[in-house]
């Protein structure tokens, strides 16, 4: 009898043990941004708020970059697990032998535009004879210009060019000395409308069959290999962020203030992410789920950026090799 009640005891502590034992902690993963916070990175913040990482077992730091490139220097160096940044800069690093991937490219289309007030009435590419636009040298988007110009069918004679950094071209087109900058559409059309409360034309370069991937998550090469679970949940995290953020962009915005109380304005953090939202997808992933690039959608900017974008010409001989799609469910 004693056996039994012994055995019966040691089986219930057993249980109550195993009843209160605490869940397995979190994995800590660092992302980090492309750039200061503003609207495209509503759903990361929103998902954490959510608690969409953390029902992954992941506890999310975000942090805010200062470039693309600086952000792919911190991935490779597995200063940070992942980064959100922008893939073709992500290719001219790994081409060199950085060892970095695209575990998912979200902005699958480019947001490059040439913006202005709405008061200049420049609404198309023809409207840019004449007229003075602000860029920074040797940045993506200068790079990208004369394909725009080309595409458009302008010649660089046809307009003038200011040259400045990334603030002294929203001074210039802000105090009047340009007409136009080159910008991204959720951007600096919203610094622009933040500083002046006047609304911005977009002459997006997509609408001129110029169609880049952009923004995406990387990761180190070496590091997604040995942690691929990792990697999954924390692909499956940032879909159903973006998914869930979609059906509610404002509070979506203001998970970004409530982290980040200087991060901006909500209207205009609000018009900022919806203004990304379109650029999620391609005619080819419309019907997929957000991150899942095609194979001809990379190899199509891989050509373009070695053709215009300082892209080494031995990347076109595999283009498999900047993306994955295998970390996604």
């Amino acid at each position: 009898m004693l056996k039994w009640v012994t055995a019966v005891s040691t089986a219930a502590i057993a249980a109550t043990i195993a009843f209160t034992a605490p869940a397995a902690a979190a994995d800590k993963v660092t992302l980090m941004l492309n750039w200061y916070v503003y609207g495209e990175h509503a759903p990361f913040y929103y998902g954490k708020a959510k608690g969409i990482f953390a029902a992954e077992g992941i506890d999310l730091d975000i942090q805010e970059g200062r470039g693309s490139a600086n952000t792919v220097q911190a991935v490779a160096a597995k200063t940070v697990n992942f980064g959100y940044a922008d893939v073709p800069t992500m290719m001219r690093a790994a081409v060199k032998g950085a060892p970095v991937i695209s575990t998912g490219v979200l902005l699958q289309t480019t947001a490059m535009s040439a913006m202005g007030f709405v008061e200049k009435n420049i609404k198309k590419a023809e409207d840019l004879k004449g007229k003075t636009v602000a860029v920074t040298p040797a940045d993506a988007l200068s790079q990208i210009w004369p394909l725009f110009l080309k595409k458009a069918g302008l010649k660089e004679s046809d307009l003038k060019t200011v040259a400045g950094d990334a603030q002294t071209k929203l001074n210039a087109v802000i105090n009047g000395q340009a007409d136009v900058l080159l910008g991204y559409v959720m951007d600096q059309s919203m610094k622009i409308k933040d500083a002046t409360g006047k609304d911005v034309n977009t002459i997006k370069f997509a609408d001129y069959g110029i169609h880049l991937v952009s923004s995406g998550i990387i990761a180190n090469t070496d590091w997604a290999k040995a942690n691929p679970d990792l990697v999954k949940r924390f692909m499956k995290a940032s879909t159903k962020a973006v998914e869930e953020a979609q059906k509610d962009p404002k509070a979506a915005a203001q998970a970004i203030l409530d982290a980040n109380p200087k991060g901006g304005k909500i209207d205009t953090l609000t018009q900022g992410f919806e203004l990304t939202t379109q650029f999620y997808k391609t005619p080819e992933t419309k019907d997929k789920p957000v991150f899942r690039v095609t194979d001809q959608n990379m190899k199509e900017s891989v050509e373009l950026m070695v053709e215009y974008g300082g892209l080494e010409a031995k990347a076109k001989d595999n283009p498999k090799a900047f993306y994955t799609n295998d970390y996604l469910n």
